[in-house]
Formats: structure tokens, sequence, C-alpha cells
């Protein structure tokens, strides 16, 4: 039982003449704990811990360990309950797949199947599934919704089901908003009052970008779904004591200079420090004048710099984003009052040991994008120029002769008009466009296309934008780069110039406020203008969404083998994570992806250059259309007010008339239907014994990939598109479904046959022991070359186990469940890397694979492992304990062994019973079957 108070710390608070419980962090100190030296975040686990403590899952040696935390860090494991869950529909489908097939496996086994149901509130976002088919024209938002509804009608009854079926569950409906701009500006509380208690807000997400609301003051970071669904469940969410990095900012963004630019510059600088499974705090002067909005952008990328959270302690300037976004002056009175009271309140910030300091002058920040693959990979804008062709001559294996430099302005404007300087035509409508595609040509090293467009005749090039992408809640949540980017249309249609014809465009707040301020400042129609039209609320290219290329733009990219480049307002770049076909891809904010999109070309000095030329012939510099910060802050306090969140949270969960007429099944189990080529019953839990088995030793285990550095989830994960020549491309044609019908991977997160089949299955992922990229391997027996799917599947005939090679950051990026789930349903059982990303390793152990790491000093080239070898790995069996060592014996085909030991990085007692289990579902899923 909970709230045990075994140091005698509960007191009593008065706020708003009512009164309310709370354990005192004050009372603490006072009894000698040095809790003023403890970091904000330090010291929210440790009141987590207190006010959980059963004397079980939340032990006084638990609360010890937070007590005394060290600047070093530890081993040391610590519980963590968080208030609330906040899931997003790709990650909330499987969610609820696997707490329905837990209800089925309850009601098979005679247990009151009611009892399974979420005991902290889970708020459930849709926000993932709507794509870009539709842009450019007024109807562009209406018609992309009516499409992700007949995509996905069977998971939104799923979803719609569950919201009837379970308690503590709420979803927010489609065209709303995406989870992290609305958990920002209105699930989030500071400080909630429960059952007559006062306790800091906190929570878990399935989706690595939670972290946004640490910029409100909020304690929250990304989990997999498998550890969500553990936390929903009423289980602890256990983690190695982190070191806590202290992120010091002083100065003010100069003139010119973004949050967007100040957060890239902040991903290369932790990146490079090394923070990866560490928390960040920020502290010093530079907060002052930094926003809710800009902190929250800082927060969103936690996951790019590596970090679990980066924290912003609650101070002023959160009371007045508070009040500015419609919270009640109850609820900001409370949050003062109690993180006044307690401990919380920025302030006394050099009193804190933190591990580690770095400084940043915020002052010094410049115009930033970064890419082309990977966030932290910043350029200055004054550099992108120079750096493309660095590029495409060292990844991409062309020539570049950087010529421009020695054009004159006559130079630039005749080439402006031979590459089409006359102003589009209707662009949106590509389905009956008269194209002609022209023989390519090299010049200055760069392949070239001549497209003709209806009366349109321009040239397509390497480097030439397919995708302008104003998206994601890293940057749509921020008014400020959104009037910002506004004003930039604005001040372009003045001049009469445009985006030009190959670039499609799209515009995806993350919220409806965004909208509802931009047209009261009048900017929706300078966005229109220029083609940035509202496709939708969600994720969109952020997450692969992007929908198809202008038709004749992909079929040269196509054939000819271009270099096409993306620009977004995004937080993530990886490899065919925007589209497919687009090899370049570049993180800036909202004003910069206006200004590129009328350029047309990544390989321009916008500092020097003109980015376009009028109807009179007069070149257009980026410095001609860029605005003011007086302007863009008289425009946001003009228009930016409560009235708008009131409106438009008012109304959150009502969906519209489609999502009001959706029908929903009854009664308290889902109703599995076999045909089904979106939901199926996950067979994890069919037919579970009552107990665990005894742990065993692999042995005999061959490798299914072998693969480098920076595997990503997603590499590993299903997600995007997909064609009909792939694994679950074949499976949905054997089931009826019409290539046109297939969908996305993440829209059918909830069929496992369909996710295992995309299961390290990315266009881009290169596995060494293949010769191309894509999902392919060698199944080893024979040398034979297959997918992934197949050749797991004869080893699964074999009865052979299955175990994956990888290097550094194994699994960074987004929290996939599924990149574990898939990883378990192939059949491997152990992965061995250099090091780990702290979800991904976690979510292995949740799915009961071992997670194994390479001792320091040693990895597959050191040890010589090429990945044909057949491995058995001992010392599983018997008296596992966390981080023990277990012995790897790898046989190479000529009978030499390599023999060494490696780290089984289950990291806690917790987790190896987890492990043992099979996974922490089937853990909680035992321990309901034990006390019903």
């Amino acid at each position: 039982m909970a709230n045990q108070d075994p140091f005698g710390v509960k007191k009593t608070l008065q706020v708003n003449n009512k009164s309310y419980d709370y354990f005192s962090l004050k009372a603490l100190q006072e009894q000698g704990h040095a809790i003023e030296k403890l970091p904000f975040s330090i010291r929210i686990l440790l009141e987590n811990a207190v006010r959980n403590y059963d004397g079980f899952g939340v032990t006084k040696e638990h609360i010890d360990i937070l007590l005394n935390w060290q600047p070093t860090g530890s081993d040391d494991d610590i519980p963590f309950k968080p208030a609330r869950v906040l899931m997003q529909d790709f990650t909330g489908v499987p969610a609820v797949v696997d707490i329905a097939a837990i209800r089925s496996e309850v009601a098979r086994k005679g247990r009151n199947v009611d009892l399974i149901n979420p005991l902290i509130p889970v708020d459930l976002v849709i926000d993932h599934s709507v794509q870009i088919d539709y842009f450019g024209t007024e109807d562009a938002y209406q018609r992309n919704m009516e499409k992700e509804y007949e995509r996905n009608k069977e998971r939104y009854q799923l979803l719609k089901w569950a919201q009837k079926a379970f308690t503590n569950f709420s979803v927010v409906p489609p065209g709303m908003g995406i989870c992290h701009q609305v958990n920002l500006e209105y699930l989030s509380q500071g400080v909630i009052a429960r059952d007559g208690q006062l306790f800091p807000d906190t929570l878990v997400g399935t989706d690595s970008h939670t972290p946004m609301v640490n910029g409100i003051g909020v304690v929250a970071w990304g989990v997999g779904g498998i550890e969500a669904e553990a936390a929903i469940l009423g289980q602890p969410i256990y983690m190695i004591m982190p070191q806590v990095v202290g992120l010091k900012l002083t100065g003010e963004l100069p003139l010119g200079s973004t949050a967007t630019d100040l957060v890239l510059s902040v991903a290369e600088l932790l990146r490079k420090h090394g923070v990866v499974g560490k928390f960040v705090e920020v502290f010093g002067d530079g907060l002052d004048k930094l926003s809710v909005p800009d902190r929250a952008t800082l927060g969103n990328m936690s996951p790019e710099f590596g970090c679990t959270i980066t924290y912003f302690p609650i101070d002023d300037k959160t009371l007045e984003y508070m009040r500015t976004s419609n919270r009640s002056e109850e609820q900001i009175k409370r949050v003062e009052a109690y993180c006044k009271e307690n401990m919380l309140w920025r302030q006394n910030e050099d009193a804190i040991n933190y591990s580690t300091v770095l400084e940043l002058d915020v002052s010094q920040i410049k115009p930033t994008v970064a890419g082309p693959k990977l966030p932290q990979q910043k350029i200055l804008l004054e550099n992108i120029k120079s750096k493309f062709g660095e590029l495409l001559h060292g990844g991409f294996g062309r020539s570049y002769i950087e010529q421009d430099d020695r054009e004159t302005i006559q130079d630039m404007k005749q080439r402006f008009q031979e590459e089409g300087g006359a102003q589009p035509v209707e662009m949106h409508d590509t389905s009956n466009l008269q194209n002609k595609l022209h023989g390519k040509k090299t010049e200055n090293g760069l392949k070239s296309v001549w497209i003709e467009q209806d009366r349109v005749k321009y040239k397509f090039s390497d480097g030439s934008i397919a995708i302008a992408a104003i998206t994601s809640c890293t940057n749509t949540s921020n008014p400020f780069v959104m009037i910002g980017a506004g004003l930039v249309a604005r001040n372009a249609r003045r001049r009469g110039i445009d985006v030009k014809p190959w670039v499609k465009t799209s515009l995806a707040p993350g919220s409806k406020v965004v909208t509802d301020y931009l047209i009261k400042a009048d900017l929706m129609r300078d966005f229109e203008a220029l083609q940035f039209h509202l496709v939708g609320y969600g994720c969109t290219s952020c997450i692969g969404n992007s929908g198809p290329l202008l038709p004749k733009v992909e079929q040269a990219v196509k054939q000819y083998d271009m270099v096409a480049t993306s620009v977004l307002s995004g937080n993530r770049n990886f490899e065919a994570r925007i589209h497919p076909l687009v090899k370049m891809n570049f993180l800036m904010s909202p004003m910069l992806v206006v200004a590129f999109a009328i350029a047309g070309r990544i390989d321009i000095d916008m500092e020097k250059e003109p980015i376009s030329f009028d109807k009179n012939g007069e070149p257009v510099y980026l410095k001609d259309i860029w605005p003011s910060d007086d302007e863009i802050n008289a425009i946001m306090a003009e228009v930016l007010t409560p009235d708008d969140f009131a409106k438009n949270y008012g109304e959150i969960f009502e969906g519209n008339e489609i999502w009001q007429q959706l029908p929903v099944a009854e009664g308290a189990l889902y109703k599995w239907e076999d045909d089904s080529t979106y939901v199926q019953e996950i067979p994890f839990f069919k037919d579970i014994s009552e107990h665990p088995p005894a742990l065993h030793n692999i042995e005999g285990a061959r490798a299914l990939l072998k693969l480098g550095d920076s595997t990503s989830t997603d590499h590993i994960s299903p997600a995007g598109s997909f064609s009909e020549d792939s694994s679950a491309g074949q499976y949905l044609i054997s089931k009826g479904v019409d290539p046109a019908d297939f969908n996305s991977y993440g829209s059918r997160r909830g069929n496992d046959e369909v996710m295992v089949r995309g299961t390290f299955a990315n266009v881009r992922i290169k596995n060494e022991l293949v010769d191309r990229e894509g999902g392919y391997t060698r199944y080893l027996p024979t040398g034979e070359e297959m997918t992934v799917f197949d050749a797991a599947q004869k080893y699964r005939e074999d009865n052979t186990p299955l175990v994956v090679l990888g290097g550094k950051e194994y699994g960074s990026g987004s929290s996939r469940d599924w990149a574990a789930k898939g990883t378990a349903l192939l059949g491997v059982k152990a992965v061995l890397v250099d090091s780990y990303e702290r979800i991904h390793r976690s979510n292995l152990v949740g799915m009961g694979v071992l997670p194994l790491q390479y001792k320091a000093g040693e990895n597959a080239a050191s040890l010589g492992l090429d990945g044909h070898e057949t491995f058995t790995i001992t010392g599983i069996a018997e008296g596992l304990t966390p981080k023990k060592e277990v012995t790897v014996k790898a046989v190479k085909d000529n009978g030499d062994e390599v023999n060494f030991t490696a780290v089984a990085r289950l990291d806690s007692e917790i987790e190896i019973a987890y492990y043992q289990h099979g996974g922490i579902l089937q853990y909680v899923l035992r321990d309901f079957l034990k006390e019903a």
C-alpha cells in the first residue's frame, strides 16, 4: 500500500481555500538531507518515490538511493510511477491490442476481465495517421482527413471501443492536434490535485518526443509501448540512477536567430559531449529570456540529443505561459504555491551539484540547419552551399564543381529564367498534367533533368527541393517561428515571388490554436498564396507521411538516381524517413522552410545570392523578406490570447462528424475478426502458463543480421509505406488487399502478421551479410540470399535461435515498440552490440530478448566476427544477476573459435524477472492471475 510515509514528511498545504496533503521535500531537508544540492529533476523523482513507497515495488532502499544521489550517477535501480500516460495512435493501437489481448486471455482462464483497466489516466491523441495526399488547395485538409478515415476506419473503431470499454482512458480524435503540442497546451498541469493530494505532474509517453513538456516544468520522457502498458497496469518503471548534466545558458538570442537555431546547436553540443541515458537540466540567466514554447522546442528534441529529459524548472515564465494558454487561476496558484513550498521553484541554482556543467552563450547562435540524415549534423546557414558539395561528393559518389561562386547576378537571373522562373501554374492537381521528362544532362557535376509541366518548363537537379514541410510539434508549437514564417510568406508575396513548381509544400500545425492565430493575423492567406495550405493536424512529413512526390519529379529521381532534398521544421531526418526517394533531408525553422521553398534548391548561399527574382527581373534576397523580431512580437501580442486555447480545447474530444458517427462494438471483450488485416490478437499471451519457464542458455544460434553503428529504430521497426514486392505486401495481397490500399506500416501496427514481415525491412538498412541495401539477409546454412522474414521462417523450421549483431548507439531514434516486438517474433533471442540507446534496450528486455553488450574496448571488428559464426551463449541459465558477464563462443565455418565475455544488459532484478517471464506484460499478466 502506497503513501506509508516512512520518513514522516506528509504535510498539509492550504491553496485556494482548500487543504491538500503533500510529501514535503523541505521536511526532508530539515532532517539533514541536502535537498538543495539535488537537481530539480532528481527532487521530483525523490518525491515520487517517497509518495509511492509501499515496501515492495518502491522500497526505503530506493528512497535512500535518491536521497544520496551523486553527480556520478550509479548503477542502482530506482522506481518511477508516473501520474499519467500519453499515447499517440501508432503506438497506442498496439497497446490497446495488447490490453485487449490480455483481457481475452484472462477470460479464457475464467477470471474477471473488468479488473484489467488502466490504473492511471491515459490520453491517446490520434495524430500519426494523416498523410499528405492532397496539398496546395483550400480543401486539402478535408480531403486528407477523409482519406485518413477511409484508410484507418477499423483502427479508429478499436480506439473508440477502448475509450468506451476501459476506465481512465480518453481519446482525442483525428484532426485535432499532435499529442505533444496538445500535452503542452492543454493536458499538462504542472502540479496535480488528486484524491486530496498535491504532487508534481509527471508522465511517460509512447513517443520519444514526450520530453517536450519538460519545457513547462513536467518531468516526462518517452518509453516503449511495452513499458507504458506496464505503468498503466500499476507497475513502476525502473531505471538506473542517472547523471544530470547542467546546461547553463547565458545571453539572449540575437536578431535573425530562432529557437530552432538554438535547438540544432544544442543537439550538436550535447551529442558531442555524450548524454545518452542522462538527464539534462537547463539553468542560468539565459533562461530568463526563453519562453515556454522556446523551452519546449529544446525539450522536444531530447532524443535527438540522446538524453532522457531536458528539464526546465517551474518559474515565472511557466506561469506566464499557463495564463496565455488558458489554465485556470486556481491551477496557476496551486502550481506556484506548491512549487515554492516544496523546493521545486526555480531558484538557488548555484547550490546544485550537477554531474557536469556545459555552458552555451545564446547570443552567439547563428541561423542553422541540420542534415542530411542526423539531427545533430549542424550546418550554419552560411555554409550550406559548400557543405552540400562536400556531402554530394563524399556521401553519394558524385563529383561536384562549385562554379556558382563565379556567377554574376545577371548569370543567376538567366539561370533562374531557364530553370522555370515563370510563376507556377496550379500545381496541386497532379492527376491530369501533361508532363514530359526530357533527357538528363550533367552540368557542374550535377545531374539535371528538364521537366515540362503544363505550361511551365523547369530543370530539376541534384539538390533540388522536392518537399518543403512546415510540420512537427517541435516548431509549430512556437508562435514566434510560425508567425515569422507567415511574415516571410507575406513579404515574398508582396515582392511577387513564389515557391518553385517542383516543390511539394505543406502546412501541418500541431494544434488548431495555430491556425486560429494565423487567421487572426491574416497570415493564412499569405501561406496559401505560396501553396502552404493546411494539410492536416498531425505529424505528417516528420514521420514519413509526406505522401507522393510530384509525378514527374518522382519519375526523374527514380530513373536517373537523383539526389533530391527536403526541408522541414521537424525533429528527425533519418535515412528514408521523410520519403524513400529523398536522400538528403534538412531540419530548419519554419521561416527557413518557406525561404528554401522559394529558392527551390538546398545549395544556395542565402546571405549572398538572391533566392528569387521578381517579375521585373530584380533580385530578391533573404534579408528582403525576413521580418524583424519586433514585428513578430507585436503580432504575437495582438493575436495570441487565452480565448484561442479555450475555444479549441473546449471541443478537443468531440471530433468531426465522421468520428461521431463511427460505429462502436459493445462489450468488455474486443471481438477479434479473423479476416481483419488491421487488427489481430497478438500471440504473446495466448494459453500462457501461470508460472514462468526456467531460464535457458542460447545454443547454436545464427546471426540474422550484422549491422553497423547508429542503427535506428527506423531501420529496425516497420515504418512508412511498403511495396507489393515486400514480405508485408505479399502477405496483404494474399489476403485480397489491393496494393493501393496497403496504407502504411504504422497504420497496421495492430496486425502482427504485417509488422513482423516489416521488421528489419527498411529500404536503407545495411546488413553486412549481403551486398545490397534493404531488408535482405543470407540464410547461412546454404548461403542463399532472401528477405529477413523468409530467412527467419527457415531458421524457425530448423529450431535455430537467432542473434543480431550491431555497433554503437543501436536502437537510436523513436520509441518504437515494434522494433522490439518484431525482433522477438522473428525468433531473435539476443542482440549483441557496442552500445544501446536507452529506450530500445529497455524494450528488448520488455519483449524477452536479451540485450548483450561488448565489454569496453571490444567489438565485432576487434574480435574478428563477421556474422557467419554459430553462437553459443552461456551463463544465463544459472546465477543470472544484473549486468552479469556471460560467455560467448563463436564458431566459424572452418571450426575456429572466438571466445569472449559480454555484459548482459539486464540492469536490475526486476528486468531479470521480465526477461524470465518472456516480457514485461507476461510478468504483469501472471502477477494478476496469481492474485485473481
